[in-house]
C-alpha cells in the first residue's frame, strides 16, 4: 500500500517560482533572463503534483 506524501511545501514553492517568472517577464531590464526560473516552476510543480 502506498502512502500519500504532502505536497503543500512543493505547491508553496512552486507558486514562489512562478511570481519570480511573471516578475521576470514583467520587468524589461531582467527579461532575458526569464529563463532562469522555468526550470524551477516546471519541477516544483511536477513534484506538487507527485509526478516526480
Amino acid at each position: 500500500m502506498e502512502t500519500k506524501k504532502s505536497t503543500g511545501k512543493y505547491w508553496a514553492i512552486c507558486f514562489v517560482w512562478t511570481a519570480i517568472l511573471i516578475f521576470m517577464l514583467a520587468t524589461p531590464s531582467v527579461r532575458q533572463f526569464f529563463w532562469l526560473a522555468l526550470p524551477g516552476t516546471a519541477t516544483y510543480f511536477a513534484k506538487a503534483l507527485d509526478i516526480m
